[in-house]
C-alpha cells in the first residue's frame, strides 16, 4: 500500500528538517513524500534542496504563492500517486518510526477508507501540554461536537476523486468540511488506531483559547450549512464538551484556555 505523505509550509526553515527526518525514518517502505511550499523566503528552498536527495526519487516539492493553506492542500493532493494520502505539517513530525506502518496495516486489515487516531500538542521546549485522544466514529457524532485531529486524519486518494478537495472559503474549518463531508454526508468508512501519531507544536489558530474555539465553532457551523446537515442547537456547547474532554488534562486545558480569553 502506497502512502502519499503531503507537507504544506511557508517560512518553516527553523523546523522542517525536524518534520522530513521523522518521514524519512519510516519503516514502511512504500510511500511518495510531497511538499508544497508557498514560495518561502526564508531558507526553505535551500532546505528541500538539500533533503531531496535522502529520499531516493521518493520525493516531489514545489515552492510557488498560493491562496493559503487549504489551496496548497489541494496542490499536494493533486499530485499524490498513493492509494492512501496524509498530512504532515511543517512543524509537525511523527511521534516514532512506525507511525505509517501501522496505518497501513489498520488500512489492510480492516478494508477501511479512512484512519484517524491520537495527537500530542508540544511546546517549543518540545513538551507535551495537551493531547488529543481519539474515539471511533458514530452516526451523528459530528453533531455532538466530535472529529477526527486532521492530523492523524489519512484516506483513500479514491475518497478525494469521488467527494472534492477542501474549501478555502470555509476559513480554518475547512479540513473539519472535508472530514464532515466524507464521513458524515457521505459516509465513508473509518477505523479508529488507538495510538498516539503526531507531535504538533503548539500556536496555531485552531489551540487559542475559547475565542478562537467560538470562531472556529461559528465556521463549523457553515460546513453543517453548506452539506446540509442540521447543526443542533446545542453543537456549540457539545463541541466545547468534547474538546475538554478529548484532552488528558481536562481542567487545565480549560483554565489556560480561560487565561487566552
Amino acid at each position: 500500500m502506497k502512502i502519499s505523505i503531503i507537507t504544506v509550509c511557508f517560512n518553516n526553515a527553523s523546523t522542517l528538517r525536524d518534520t522530513m527526518r521523522s518521514v524519512l525514518g519510516q519503516t514502511h517502505p512504500d510511500m511518495e513524500y510531497i511538499v508544497v511550499d508557498g514560495a518561502s523566503t526564508d531558507g526553505t528552498v535551500s532546505i528541500l534542496r538539500e533533503m531531496e536527495p535522502l529520499f531516493r526519487s521518493r520525493m516531489k516539492w514545489v515552492s510557488e504563492p498560493d491562496e493559503g493553506i487549504y489551496d496548497a492542500m489541494n496542490k499536494g493532493i493533486l499530485m499524490a500517486t498513493g492509494d492512501v494520502v496524509g498530512f504532515l505539517n511543517g512543524d509537525d513530525y511523527y511521534q516514532d518510526n512506525r507511525v505509517l506502518e501501522d496505518i497501513a496495516r489498520a488500512f489492510s486489515e480492516n478494508g477501511t477508507d479512512a484512519v484517524h487516531g491520537n495527537l500530542s500538542y508540544i511546546n517549543s521546549e518540545r513538551k507535551v501540554v495537551r493531547t488529543w485522544q481519539g474515539s471511533p466514529y458514530r452516526p451523528g457524532a459530528f453533531q455532538r461536537g466530535w472529529n477526527p485531529a486532521h492530523p492523524t486524519f489519512y484516506c483513500t486518494r479514491e475518497c478525494f476523486e469521488r467527494y472534492g478537495l477542501f474549501d478555502p472559503s470555509i476559513g480554518s474549518a475547512a479540513d473539519f468540511e472535508l472530514m464532515l463531508r466524507f464521513v458524515e454526508k457521505h459516509h465513508i468508512s473509518t477505523h479508529y488506531l488507538d495510538r498516539f501519531m503526531v507531535f504538533m507544536r503548539t500556536g496555531g489558530s485552531s489551540t487559542a483559547g475559547l475565542k478562537a474555539v467560538r470562531r472556529n465553532t461559528r465556521q463549523n457551523k457553515q460546513a453543517f450549512r453548506k452539506n446540509r446537515i442540521p447543526c443542533p442547537w446545542h453543537y456549540g456547547i457539545s463541541r466545547l464538551a468534547s474538546k475538554i474532554l478529548s484532552v488528558k488534562h481536562p481542567f487545565l486545558y480549560l483554565a489556560k484556555s480561560l487565561k487566552k480569553s
